[in-house]
């Protein structure tokens, strides 16, 4: 990994790390988005690259239902691996790879990076703390929030929100408004901050396991929020402040936005 900064465990050995990407081809909102090629680079690509550039990891994979991406990752010299159809979620599939990696390979890694194929656009500097986080020793899943900056997203049930504790461990997390400020008995208070949950998980390979044994929870079967499995299960989730709130890419309208923006910076 040239260039990578060195991150110390537990043990005092530097942290290793793998970037999984899910990346399925079905998809409700915009079909076949992993495909999408329009910048000349395909979604699934920038992905890779934006990974490649912030030099967080040891290795990237791509983890996939579909032949064509399987194709076109090979053609790309992208480390790639065919996972099963049925995963119910992109954590399953990233699973799923990480057992194949380690039938293929000794190699250990003590995190995790589960990065969504449609977020080409993560910080750099969000990643490595989010990684960094592990030499912590407690910590063994994590991810990350920026500010909620209106009412209206506040509100929006497209917004997933997180409340921590003052460890910065998540208590909750919501598609409605939380915390509700509607009853403070303190008018005068300062205005509560809300946060958005950002959906990029880094796990230790033990509790990825762990996640991917639990039966989904009425909590997370109310919400439709796979983290909340964790939570209600009795596990620690640190949340960490992000610097920039990334844009993923779920309709044709992401895409385009996304589209120029790539145009702008070249």
């Amino acid at each position: 990994m040239n260039g990578a900064p060195q991150r110390s465990g537990a043990t005092g050995d530097p942290l290793s790390a793998v970037a999984i990407i899910p990346a399925r081809l079905g998809s409700t909102r915009l079909p076949r988005k992993m495909l999408l090629r329009e910048t000349g680079h395909y979604l699934f690509e920038h992905t890779v690259l934006n990974l490649r550039a912030a030099g967080v990891v040891d290795q990237i994979l791509l983890a996939t239902d579909s032949d064509e991406i399987l194709k076109a990752a090979t053609e790309l010299d992208i480390d790639v691996l065919m996972t099963s159809e049925a995963h119910r979620s992109g954590t399953d599939r990233v699973h799923e790879a990480y057992n194949l990696l380690q039938k293929a390979s000794d190699k250990q890694y003590d995190v995790i990076l589960n990065v969504q194929g449609d977020e080409p656009e993560l910080s750099p500097i969000d990643l490595q703390h989010l990684v960094n986080a592990f030499e912590d020793p407690a910590v063994e899943f994590a991810s990350l929030w920026v500010p909620i900056e209106s009412e209206a997203e506040a509100r929006s049930t497209s917004a997933v929100k997180v409340v921590l504790d003052d460890a910065g461990d998540a208590l909750y997390f919501s598609r409605s408004c939380i915390p509700n400020d509607e009853h403070r008995r303190d008018p005068q208070a300062p205005a509560t901050e809300h946060k958005r949950h950002v959906g990029v998980y880094a796990f230790r390979p033990k509790a990825l396991a762990r996640f991917c044994s639990l039966s989904p929870g009425l909590l997370e079967r109310t919400e439709n929020l796979e983290q909340l499995r964790w939570l209600e299960a009795g596990g620690r989730l640190r949340v960490l402040r992000a610097t920039l709130a990334p844009c993923g890419i779920d309709t044709r309208e992401d895409y385009l936005a996304f589209v120029s923006r790539q145009a702008a910076s070249n």
